[in-house]
């Protein structure tokens, strides 16, 4: 089966070629496997003045994409995603250019629509049936979504601490969600083991090529929106970290097609302190991040205690001199309240985390007070808990005015 542009895959760690056109999971060296285009053959079939002309989100990407025929293309109405400056921030705390690009806005209110569009978009076109993944919560919500749009089976697998508004939207969305007494590295280990056992393909992050061909598109579209000249450094919140492994790729893609030069943003991990492999290890100067051990956070969507692209991760980071960074709870908290009340962005709890490291970067001098930064919010913060607000008039008794002064 022909795939677009693909020309081949290729594992992440030991370069060797897989062909096109058929199923993959993960390389036999049991790493990612990348997907790489004729990209001459991109740069024939588009050029920036038509892709300006188009409207339907992501999908306006799809010569930079695998999936070969457009019935296969599964959408839920899909936007770009806005980039929105936080001004009363940068003055009040003397730093440059803020951008949070508020990936809430997509379907199933997550960055997570991306990936797991494409994913399902490709099993379909594959013809597989039934598809199955670990989740914090989000992911999860965007495969049932995606999947029932292309009817295909979906079944899902959550820490039973996920918030209930991820789970129920799980189900409502045909979804067969199921909590673990565990975190999402314990429930991936049943969706491996479930393989053999009742014949799902695995759709964990990283461990099929595709859902980092969806997220490669918020590379695509930040470079669009910075008129083909890229911010000075970008704030990522990471867990399994497809999306700045997409986002490089995408950068490398770009060039190689002469639609932006060789100047790289630096690439920021934001981790939380209760789970930081990633921090731990670009510390320690290595590649491989071992499993975190006890991982707690509020921030669920990080709370990934190990990741199968941890090299391609600290590699991004590593080649772009950027760091990784993590922050506290109380930090996060603080963070996603200044951002709701200078600036009217809800954040969930990832995307304050962002933030934070912002923030703190900014005071510790590791980014220039010039730099135009560019934060993801990966999801709405209206599916997350929020402080209570219990304040109450009784209409029927004499109102004390100065409450109000």
């Amino acid at each position: 089966m022909r795939l677009a542009s693909v020309s081949h895959l290729e594992c992440s760690l030991t370069g060797k070629r897989y062909e096109a056109g058929r199923v993959h999971g993960l390389s036999e060296a049991g790493r990612p496997l990348l997907v790489r285009y004729d990209l001459d053959a991109v740069a024939r079939s588009i050029g920036k003045e038509a892709l300006a002309r188009r409207t339907d989100g992501f999908w306006r990407y799809r010569e930079f994409l695998p999936v070969a025929r457009e019935e296969d293309r599964v959408s839920l109405g899909e936007v770009v995603t806005p980039l929105i400056r936080a001004p009363r921030i940068e003055r009040r705390l003397a730093g440059g250019p803020l951008y949070v690009k508020d990936e809430g806005r997509l379907p199933t209110g997550s960055f997570k629509a991306r990936g797991l569009a494409l994913a399902v978009a490709m099993a379909k076109q594959f013809g597989l049936k039934h598809l199955a993944m670990p989740t914090n919560g989000n992911a999860g919500a965007a495969l049932a979504a995606y999947a029932a749009r292309a009817g295909l089976r979906s079944t899902i697998f959550c820490p039973d601490d996920t918030p209930p508004v991820n789970v129920e939207e799980i189900s409502l969305q045909g979804g067969d969600v199921y909590r673990v007494n565990g975190l999402i590295n314990d429930c991936g280990k049943i969706v491996g083991e479930g393989k053999e056992k009742v014949g799902w393909f695995d759709v964990s992050t990283l461990k099929e090529p595709y859902r980092i061909e969806g997220k490669k598109t918020m590379g695509l579209e930040l470079a669009e929106q910075f008129q083909w000249e890229l911010p000075e450094i970008i704030f990522y919140p990471t867990g399994g970290g497809t999306g700045l492994i997409g986002m490089w790729k995408a950068f490398d893609e770009l060039e190689k097609i002469g639609w932006i030069g060789g100047k790289r943003p630096r690439m920021v991990a934001v981790q939380a302190t209760g789970c930081a492999p990633i921090v731990r290890a670009w510390e320690r100067g290595e590649e491989h991040a071992p499993l975190w051990e006890n991982a707690a956070t509020i921030a669920a969507g990080i709370r990934v205690p190990v990741a199968v692209g941890d090299f391609l991760i600290i590699r991004a980071v590593r080649e772009s001199d950027g760091f990784a960074i993590a922050v506290d709870d109380d930090d996060i908290r603080g963070a996603q309240k200044e951002m709701a009340r200078e600036e009217g962005l809800l954040l969930c709890p990832e995307g304050a985390a962002t933030y934070a490291a912002w923030r703190r970067a900014l005071a510790d001098g590791l980014i220039s007070r010039a730099d135009r930064a560019v934060l993801f919010n990966c999801a709405t913060g209206l599916k997350y808990p929020m402080p209570k607000a219990e304040k109450f008039i009784d209409r029927t008794k004499a109102i004390d005015w100065d409450l109000f002064a």
